[in-house]
């Protein structure tokens, strides 16, 4: 298949797929691959989905766009369902998660800006930390390898090292507006910020009037057994950024406020042609009927563990292979001794599919329907990878 028409930005696998059933996808020859990669955490609820494809194939033949010139009611009922099981009380629509960190960095800058501190806009941000692509959240990232060639970068950050609470505490000042992370990096090789660090986050947040922005956007939306991942360290944050599994593999995206963090953000200061237009609105209200079913997020929880112990004792069996097992619920990494890209080839073999990450690391985000069999089937292919590897180069197991 030739992509001479396409740019060049993506390192494609040759590989089409033609259908998908679940946690299953199905090549154009029809060979059937598990699925624990999920459109990089985005098929929070599988692959065709009868809800989701009954509630977006409803409203396709109703109405598709508007705009936001006029009232969207799906956007009103999300956006109050959203409301009524998180911190916030204000919610922006946007397209994708860069567009939802985007409104997040505007919404901390125009917060000081309304409360007479215009020159508080700087916002610290941590190594390892991927935010998207647009120039100020790849700025915001900070790794050279996404800003090379862009020109000079966006102004506005100060990173420091990941947890490193002393770091934080040093990098502030009188022009500090906000703190930017992510609870677990996950382009960064699932690093889990402890709880401990999230509360002394929240602390200075409180301590120097900043406000705290969390990127959950690929931790959030039930993918580590909580909806949003910062619940398990008690806190709760001013901004949140959410997309991803948000829309069930339609695109969508959140800004997530409190009343107060978000009253810069009046009629003209920022909008969206496409966010929170009809078919999106559908599409994400499925999801969360879904997620918010009981006893749905414990068994994500349930599931979590596991794979997790699952990969713990394959990884006690390939010590020459595996450094350690990462991650919470059903965002869990692998880290390599052996490169990354060889263990991921290794898995596709064997028709199980994971994604890539930092710090030598393989991503598997299963979708958060998978069935315990299906978990089950998926250790026996990492089992069989790393046996495979082990045999080809002489590291034992």
């Amino acid at each position: 298949m030739s992509n001479a028409a396409l740019y060049d930005t993506f390192a494609r696998l040759p590989l089409a797929f033609e259908k998908g059933e679940g946690t299953w996808l199905i090549a154009q020859d029809g060979t059937r691959y598990l699925d624990f990669a999920a459109g990089i955490a985005v098929n929070s609820l599988g692959h065709a989905h009868p809800h989701l494809v009954a509630a977006l194939v409803g409203q396709a033949g109703k109405l598709w766009h508007t705009s936001n010139l006029y009232e969207i009611p799906g956007q009103q009922r999300l956006g109050e369902r959203l409301v009524e099981i998180t911190f916030a009380d204000k919610v922006f629509f946007t397209n994708s998660g860069a567009e939802a960190l985007e409104a997040a960095i505007k919404t901390a800058r125009r917060y000081h800006f309304v409360n007479g501190e215009e020159s508080r806009y700087r916002i610290v941000t941590f190594e390892g930390a991927f935010h998207g692509r647009t120039l100020a959240t790849i700025a915001a990232g900070g790794q050279e390898k996404y800003l090379e060639g862009f020109g000079p970068k966006v102004e506005g950050f100060d990173q420091v090292p990941f947890g490193d609470l002393k770091a934080v505490k040093e990098a502030l000042t009188e022009e500090t507006a906000a703190i930017l992370v992510e609870p677990i990096q996950g382009e960064g090789g699932i690093r889990v910020l402890p709880g401990e660090t999230l509360r002394g986050l929240r602390q200075l947040c409180d301590e120097h009037g900043l406000l705290l922005i969390l990127d959950e956007v690929q931790s959030g939306v039930g993918r580590t057994g909580r909806l949003f991942a910062h619940e398990w360290s008690g806190i709760t944050p001013d901004i949140m950024a959410v997309a991803k599994g948000i829309g069930g593999g339609f695109p969508m995206g959140a800004c997530l406020a409190t009343e107060d963090a978000a009253k810069g953000m009046t009629a003209g200061v920022h909008g969206t042609t496409f966010g929170g237009n009809q078919l999106a609105m559908a599409t994400g209200n499925a999801v969360l009927d879904i997620l918010l079913d009981e006893g749905f997020l414990e068994g994500v929880a349930r599931k979590g563990l596991l794979l997790k112990q699952g990969l713990a004792a394959i990884a006690d069996t390939f010590p020459d292979i595996v450094e350690e097992i990462r991650g919470e619920g059903l965002m869990l990494g692998i880290r390599c001794k052996k490169p990354n890209a060889l263990v991921q080839h290794a898995l596709r073999d064997r028709k199980m599919l994971a994604a890539p990450a930092g710090e030598n690391v393989v991503r598997l985000l299963p979708p958060l329907t998978v069935s315990d069999e299906e978990i089950q089937d998926a250790l026996e292919r990492v089992h069989a990878a790393l046996e495979g590897i082990a045999a080809a180069t002489g590291d034992g197991g």
